[in-house]
Protein backbone atom coordinates (compact mmCIF):
# COMPACT_ATOMS: atom_id res chain seq x y z
CA UNK A 1 0.00 0.00 0.00
CA UNK A 2 1.58 2.93 -1.47
CA UNK A 3 0.63 6.63 1.35
CA UNK A 4 0.00 9.51 -0.88
CA UNK A 5 -0.90 13.05 0.56
CA UNK A 6 -3.68 14.78 -0.56
CA UNK A 7 -2.43 17.64 -2.83
CA UNK A 8 -3.38 21.21 -1.48
CA UNK A 9 -7.23 22.26 -3.21
CA UNK A 10 -7.95 25.62 -3.73
CA UNK A 11 -11.02 24.72 -5.88
CA UNK A 12 -12.79 22.10 -5.29
CA UNK A 13 -16.31 20.59 -7.36
CA UNK A 14 -18.81 18.48 -5.92
CA UNK A 15 -21.44 16.69 -8.14
CA UNK A 16 -24.20 15.08 -6.53
CA UNK A 17 -27.08 13.09 -7.78
CA UNK A 18 -29.15 13.68 -5.18
CA UNK A 19 -29.59 15.93 -1.77
CA UNK A 20 -27.21 14.18 0.89
CA UNK A 21 -25.38 12.11 -1.50
CA UNK A 22 -21.92 13.34 -1.19
CA UNK A 23 -22.15 14.27 2.71
CA UNK A 24 -23.00 10.21 3.62
CA UNK A 25 -20.64 9.52 1.20
CA UNK A 26 -17.97 12.21 1.92
CA UNK A 27 -18.62 14.17 4.70
CA UNK A 28 -15.59 13.75 6.77
CA UNK A 29 -13.72 14.36 3.71
CA UNK A 30 -15.37 17.51 3.03
CA UNK A 31 -14.91 18.87 6.62
CA UNK A 32 -11.08 17.97 6.63
CA UNK A 33 -10.50 19.65 2.93
CA UNK A 34 -12.28 22.74 4.40
CA UNK A 35 -10.08 22.99 7.29
CA UNK A 36 -7.07 22.36 5.34
CA UNK A 37 -7.65 24.75 3.10
CA UNK A 38 -8.04 28.33 4.02
CA UNK A 39 -9.97 30.27 1.02
CA UNK A 40 -11.12 26.88 -0.55
CA UNK A 41 -13.44 27.50 -3.72
CA UNK A 42 -15.98 25.14 -3.98
CA UNK A 43 -18.67 24.73 -7.21
CA UNK A 44 -21.27 22.27 -5.74
CA UNK A 45 -23.53 21.26 -8.36
CA UNK A 46 -26.89 19.26 -7.37
CA UNK A 47 -28.67 17.35 -10.02
CA UNK A 48 -32.31 16.53 -8.25
CA UNK A 49 -34.08 17.55 -5.73
CA UNK A 50 -38.05 19.22 -4.81
CA UNK A 51 -37.49 22.39 -3.66
CA UNK A 52 -37.29 21.63 0.43
CA UNK A 53 -34.51 19.38 -0.73
CA UNK A 54 -32.73 21.86 -1.89
CA UNK A 55 -33.13 23.80 0.83
CA UNK A 56 -31.40 21.17 2.86
CA UNK A 57 -28.58 20.38 0.69
CA UNK A 58 -27.53 24.39 0.24
CA UNK A 59 -27.80 23.80 4.03
CA UNK A 60 -25.40 20.96 4.32
CA UNK A 61 -23.27 22.16 2.12
CA UNK A 62 -22.31 25.63 4.39
CA UNK A 63 -22.08 23.13 7.37
CA UNK A 64 -19.58 20.60 5.66
CA UNK A 65 -17.74 23.03 4.01
CA UNK A 66 -16.99 26.10 6.61
CA UNK A 67 -15.34 28.84 5.57
CA UNK A 68 -15.64 27.98 1.68
CA UNK A 69 -16.67 30.06 -1.00
CA UNK A 70 -19.57 28.20 -2.49
CA UNK A 71 -21.15 28.63 -5.50
CA UNK A 72 -24.03 26.45 -5.38
CA UNK A 73 -25.78 25.26 -8.92
CA UNK A 74 -29.34 23.22 -8.00
CA UNK A 75 -31.15 21.71 -10.54
CA UNK A 76 -34.55 20.06 -10.50
CA UNK A 77 -34.14 17.25 -13.13
CA UNK A 78 -36.25 14.08 -11.57
CA UNK A 79 -35.32 11.54 -9.35
CA UNK A 80 -34.74 8.02 -10.73
CA UNK A 81 -34.88 9.64 -13.77
CA UNK A 82 -31.66 10.32 -14.95
CA UNK A 83 -30.44 7.66 -17.10
CA UNK A 84 -33.11 9.10 -19.70
CA UNK A 85 -32.31 12.64 -19.35
CA UNK A 86 -28.72 11.96 -20.41
CA UNK A 87 -27.93 14.96 -22.38
CA UNK A 88 -29.71 17.28 -19.54
CA UNK A 89 -26.88 15.63 -16.98
CA UNK A 90 -23.98 16.33 -19.49
CA UNK A 91 -24.68 19.79 -20.36
CA UNK A 92 -25.33 20.42 -16.13
CA UNK A 93 -21.53 18.71 -15.76
CA UNK A 94 -19.91 19.97 -18.91
CA UNK A 95 -21.05 23.14 -17.55
CA UNK A 96 -19.53 23.17 -14.11
CA UNK A 97 -15.92 21.70 -16.19
CA UNK A 98 -16.46 24.89 -18.19
CA UNK A 99 -16.38 27.25 -15.48
CA UNK A 100 -12.93 26.86 -14.45
CA UNK A 101 -9.86 24.53 -14.04
CA UNK A 102 -9.98 22.32 -10.38
CA UNK A 103 -7.54 20.77 -7.98
CA UNK A 104 -10.11 17.84 -7.03
CA UNK A 105 -13.38 16.45 -8.30
CA UNK A 106 -15.80 14.61 -6.20
CA UNK A 107 -18.64 12.73 -8.23
CA UNK A 108 -20.69 9.09 -7.15
CA UNK A 109 -19.11 5.98 -8.60
CA UNK A 110 -19.49 5.23 -12.20
CA UNK A 111 -20.40 1.06 -10.85
CA UNK A 112 -22.87 2.69 -8.32
CA UNK A 113 -26.28 0.40 -8.62
CA UNK A 114 -28.64 3.26 -8.32
CA UNK A 115 -29.29 4.56 -12.12
CA UNK A 116 -29.09 8.35 -11.04
CA UNK A 117 -25.88 8.07 -9.34
CA UNK A 118 -23.98 6.29 -11.98
CA UNK A 119 -25.45 8.30 -14.46
CA UNK A 120 -23.51 11.63 -13.24
CA UNK A 121 -20.16 9.59 -12.07
CA UNK A 122 -19.85 8.30 -15.67
CA UNK A 123 -20.10 11.78 -17.01
CA UNK A 124 -17.92 13.31 -14.60
CA UNK A 125 -15.07 11.30 -16.23
CA UNK A 126 -15.09 12.73 -19.37
CA UNK A 127 -15.74 16.50 -18.73
CA UNK A 128 -12.93 16.19 -16.03
CA UNK A 129 -10.70 14.96 -17.80
CA UNK A 130 -7.05 16.98 -16.65
CA UNK A 131 -8.34 17.25 -12.69
CA UNK A 132 -8.04 14.04 -10.26
CA UNK A 133 -11.78 12.35 -9.93
CA UNK A 134 -12.33 10.53 -6.75
CA UNK A 135 -15.27 8.38 -6.94
CA UNK A 136 -17.69 8.00 -3.43
CA UNK A 137 -19.40 5.17 -2.27
CA UNK A 138 -22.98 5.78 -1.10
CA UNK A 139 -24.58 2.74 1.09
CA UNK A 140 -27.89 1.45 0.00
CA UNK A 141 -30.04 -1.23 0.07
CA UNK A 142 -28.88 -2.54 -3.16
CA UNK A 143 -25.45 -3.59 -1.46
CA UNK A 144 -23.05 -2.30 -4.25
CA UNK A 145 -19.90 -1.33 -2.08
CA UNK A 146 -17.07 -2.75 -3.79
CA UNK A 147 -13.40 -2.59 -3.77
CA UNK A 148 -12.46 0.96 -3.09
CA UNK A 149 -8.37 1.81 -4.13
CA UNK A 150 -8.27 5.30 -2.36
CA UNK A 151 -9.07 5.82 1.27
CA UNK A 152 -8.67 8.86 3.01
CA UNK A 153 -8.30 8.49 7.29
CA UNK A 154 -9.98 10.77 9.31
CA UNK A 155 -10.46 11.31 13.26
CA UNK A 156 -13.21 9.89 15.18
CA UNK A 157 -14.07 13.98 15.87
CA UNK A 158 -14.40 14.59 12.02
CA UNK A 159 -16.66 11.41 11.66
CA UNK A 160 -18.85 12.28 14.79
CA UNK A 161 -19.30 15.80 13.35
CA UNK A 162 -20.41 14.45 10.02
CA UNK A 163 -22.68 12.21 11.65
CA UNK A 164 -24.31 14.65 13.87
CA UNK A 165 -24.68 17.29 10.44
CA UNK A 166 -26.52 14.56 8.90
CA UNK A 167 -29.21 14.33 11.36
CA UNK A 168 -29.33 18.09 11.27
CA UNK A 169 -28.76 19.16 8.03
CA UNK A 170 -31.28 16.39 6.07
CA UNK A 171 -33.89 15.98 9.01
CA UNK A 172 -36.31 14.84 6.20
CA UNK A 173 -34.35 11.60 6.10
CA UNK A 174 -34.44 10.79 9.91
CA UNK A 175 -37.31 8.39 9.12
CA UNK A 176 -35.49 5.72 6.80
CA UNK A 177 -34.86 2.02 8.47
CA UNK A 178 -30.98 2.91 7.22
CA UNK A 179 -30.32 6.37 8.80
CA UNK A 180 -28.57 5.99 11.70
CA UNK A 181 -25.41 6.40 13.54
CA UNK A 182 -24.56 2.83 13.38
CA UNK A 183 -24.03 2.39 9.34
CA UNK A 184 -22.44 5.80 9.32
CA UNK A 185 -19.81 4.86 11.85
CA UNK A 186 -19.74 1.55 10.90
CA UNK A 187 -18.83 2.29 6.90
CA UNK A 188 -16.30 4.81 7.83
CA UNK A 189 -14.68 2.01 10.80
CA UNK A 190 -14.58 -0.92 7.81
CA UNK A 191 -12.69 1.78 5.57
CA UNK A 192 -10.61 2.53 8.62
CA UNK A 193 -9.65 -1.48 9.26
CA UNK A 194 -8.80 -1.75 5.35
CA UNK A 195 -6.33 0.91 5.44
CA UNK A 196 -4.52 0.69 9.06
CA UNK A 197 -6.10 3.22 10.42
CA UNK A 198 -9.48 3.73 12.88
CA UNK A 199 -11.52 5.51 11.03
CA UNK A 200 -11.57 6.52 6.78
CA UNK A 201 -13.81 6.94 3.60
CA UNK A 202 -12.96 5.26 0.66
CA UNK A 203 -13.20 6.45 -3.09
CA UNK A 204 -12.29 4.77 -6.29
CA UNK A 205 -9.88 6.50 -8.33
CA UNK A 206 -9.83 5.31 -12.41
CA UNK A 207 -6.74 7.17 -13.38
CA UNK A 208 -4.53 9.87 -12.03
CA UNK A 209 -0.80 11.32 -12.70
CA UNK A 210 2.11 10.98 -10.07
CA UNK A 211 4.39 14.24 -10.78
CA UNK A 212 7.85 13.53 -12.08
CA UNK A 213 9.78 11.59 -9.84
CA UNK A 214 12.98 11.93 -12.29
CA UNK A 215 14.92 9.60 -14.34
CA UNK A 216 16.64 6.54 -12.48
CA UNK A 217 20.72 6.18 -13.69
CA UNK A 218 21.47 4.68 -16.36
Amino acid sequence: MLTLGLPPVGSLVVLSAHPDDVEIAAGATLLAIATANPGLRVRYVLVTGEPARRAEARAAAAAFLPGARIAFAAHALPDGRLPARWGDVKRIVEHAAAAGPADLVLAPSTTDAHQDHRTVGRMATTAFRDTLVLHYEIPKWDGDLGRPNVYLPVGEEAVRRKVDLLHTCFPSQKDRDWWDEEVFLGLARLRGVECRARYAEAFHCHKAVLGDLGRHPG
